[in-house]
């Protein structure tokens, strides 16, 4: 992910496996993102993305990386 910044915005959703559905789970700053996704269930973590204005990145590949 090219954003570094905590204050960036960003998009955090869930993108489901079956149908491909995308559900956002909020609107915000990547602080409040991670924060949201920590919360989340671990077999709701593996489907979750980040999205800035110029990048799109899973939750857990940035945990790792």
């Amino acid at each position: 992910m090219r954003t570094v910044s905590e204050e960036a915005a960003v998009r955090l959703y869930h993108l489901d496996d079956e149908g491909g559905v995308a559900t956002t789970i909020l609107y915000g700053t990547l602080a409040e993102a991670m924060a949201a996704a920590a919360r989340e269930p671990e077999e709701i973590q593996a489907g979750l993305y980040l999205q800035t204005s110029n990048d799109v990145v899973g939750y857990l590949d940035l945990l790792d990386g």
